[in-house]
C-alpha cells in the first residue's frame, strides 16, 4: 500500500492532521520533525501544545527509559505509587510553592476534556447551582460539558444533546476596544430582569488559541476575578493549551497577579505523555472518595515524565527568563515583519510568550499559507473561528536558530501565494 492507503482504506473520515500534513512521519526530536522519504520539518505546532519540552527529549526520555526497565508501575488508577508521589512533590515545590499557590491536586481522565468536565461538575456541586459562563470564540473540548462551554459553532450539533445551563459573554475586545466587556458582564450579573441566572462558575482561557489568539488584559482579568469575588462565583482558568509555560510563565494568569479557584491542565503538564488534572481550592474538595472516578487518571509514566521536566525547567528561573528575554520577542518580532511586509493581506498580529498569530484579510489564504509552508518544510496550522489566523505554537525549547529558520519558509511561502 502506498504510504497512507492505510489511513484512507481503514480510519474513520474524522480525522484531521493527516489531511493539513499529508505524509507518513517517522521520527522527531525536539523541534524538528522527519518524515519516511527523511524530508525534515521545523515544528511551529508541537502537538497542538502537547509538546512544550519538544520531541524525544533526552532528559525525558531517559527518565522514562529507566523507569520501564526497572519494571515501574504502569497502571495503577488512582493507588499511591513512587512515580506519582515524585510527581506530586516536584509538582507542588517547585511549581505552586514559588508562587505562593495553594491548591489539591486531582489526577482525571488522561485528556484536556477531562480535567473540564471535572471542574464543571465540582463547581456546579459546591455552588449548588447549574448555571456556567463561558467567553466568546473560547474552545474548551469535544465532550459534552465541554462542548456546551465551547463557543465555535462549527463543532456543535442539535442532534448531539450538548447539555444547557451555559452562557456565553463577550471576551475582552470581543465588541471592539471602546467597549468594556466587564462592565457588561457586572451589569447581567447583578440585574434580575437580566434574563441569566447566577453561575456557579465562570471558566476562561485567558489566552484563547484555537479561537484566533485572543489575550486577555491583564486589568481585565483582575476585574474579572473581582467580579467572581462580589457575586461568589468561582473562577476556572482553562490553561491546558496555554498553561506549562506558554506565556513565559508557568501559568498564563501569572502576569496578572490573580489566583483562580479552579485550574484545568493538560498537554504538556505529561511531558508527552497523556496526563491531566484539576488544581482546585482546598475548601472546594468536596468529593466523596471515588465519587468522580476514571480507569486512567493516574499515567505513571506521564508523573515520571513530568517530573524529570519540571526538575529540568522549572527548579529556578532561567527557563522562564530565556522565554521572555529571548525567544518570545524574536517570534514577535517576526510576527510583525510579516505584517509589515503583506500590509494588504494581513490584518492584524497579535500574541503573547510563546504563543502568536497573524489575522489574514482572505481566511482561504491562511489556509493556503499553512499547505505552503508544509510543502516547504515547516508544520504549522491555523486558528479562529474561520481559521484566519495562521498560529506560532512551537516548542518551547526550539532554538532562536529555528525560529528564524521556521519564519523564513513562512515569508517566502507568503511571497508565493501572494504573487
Amino acid at each position: 500500500m502506498s504510504s497512507l492507503e492505510t489511513f484512507d482504506k481503514y480510519e474513520s473520515a474524522v480525522r484531521g492532521y493527516i489531511r493539513a500534513f499529508p505524509v507518513l512521519f517517522d521520527r522527531s526530536k525536539m523541534a524538528e520533525v522527519w518524515d519516511t522519504d527523511g524530508k525534515r520539518y521545523v515544528d511551529f505546532f508541537a502537538g497542538a501544545g502537547a509538546l512544550n519540552y519538544g520531541h524525544n527529549n533526552d532528559v525525558i526520555n531517559q527518565a522514562v527509559i529507566e523507569y520501564l526497565q526497572r519494571d515501574g508501575i504502569g497502571h495503577a488508577l488512582d493507588m499511591g505509587t513512587v512515580a506519582k508521589r515524585d510527581f506530586i512533590e516536584a509538582f507542588v515545590n517547585k511549581v505552586l510553592k514559588p508562587r505562593d499557590l495553594d491548591y489539591k491536586l486531582q489526577f482525571v481522565g488522561p485528556t484536556g476534556t477531562n480535567a473540564i468536565e471535572t471542574a464543571l461538575k465540582i463547581a456546579r456541586k459546591v455552588k449548588g447551582r447549574k448555571q456556567v459562563m463561558s467567553f466568546t470564540n473560547g474552545f474548551h473540548g469535544m465532550s459534552m460539558g465541554s462542548l456546551s462551554i465551547t463557543g465555535n459553532q462549527y463543532y456543535h450539533d442539535a442532534s448531539y444533546g450538548v447539555p444547557g445551563y451555559t452562557y456565553q459573554v463577550p471576551f475582552h475586545k470581543y465588541l471592539g476596544d471602546k467597549v468594556d466587556t466587564i462592565a457588561y458582564l457586572r451589569k447581567i450579573i447583578e440585574d434580575d430582569s437580566s434574563g441569566t441566572e447566577l453561575p456557579a462558575a465562570i471558566v476562561l482561557e485567558t489566552i484563547q488559541a484555537e479561537g484566533g489568539i485572543n489575550v486577555s488584559g491583564e486589568q481585565w482579568l483582575r476585574d474579572l476575578r473581582q467580579i467572581c469575588d462580589d457575586f461568589d462565583i468561582l473562577m476556572i482558568v482553562d490553561d491546558i493549551q496555554v498553561g506549562n509555560g506558554r506565556s513565559g510563565n508557568f501559568f498564563s494568569f501569572e502576569r496578572a497577579g490573580i489566583e483562580p479557584d479552579i485550574i484545568t491542565l493538560s498537554k504538556s503538564i505529561g511531558a508527552g505523555h497523556p496526563m491531566a488534572m484539576v488544581l482546585l481550592k482546598e475548601e472546594l474538595d468536596k468529593w466523596s472518595p471515588g465519587e468522580h472516578t476514571g480507569t486512567f487518571r493516574g499515567n505513571n509514566y506521564a508523573f515520571v515524565a513530568s517530573t524529570a521536566a519540571i526538575n529540568k525547567y522549572w527548579s529556578d528561573d532561567s527557563f522562564s527568563t530565556e522565554i521572555k528575554e529571548k525567544k518570545a520577542p524574536l517570534v514577535e518580532k517576526r510576527m510583525r515583519q510579516i505584517m509589515e511586509k503583506y500590509p494588504d493581506h494581513i490584518i492584524d498580529v497579535r500574541g503573547y510568550g510563546m504563543i502568536w498569530g497573524c489575522e489574514f484579510k482572505d481566511p482561504a489564504k491562511a489556509s493556503d499559507a499553512a499547505a505552503q509552508c508544509f510543502q516547504d518544510g515547516l508544520i504549522i496550522e491555523s486558528a479562529g473561528a474561520d481559521d484566519e489566523v495562521l498560529k506560532f505554537l512551537g516548542p518551547l525549547v526550539i532554538t532562536e536558530d529555528q525560529i528564524n529558520e521556521g519564519f523564513d519558509i513562512l515569508d517566502n511561502a507568503l511571497t508565493k501565494i501572494f504573487k
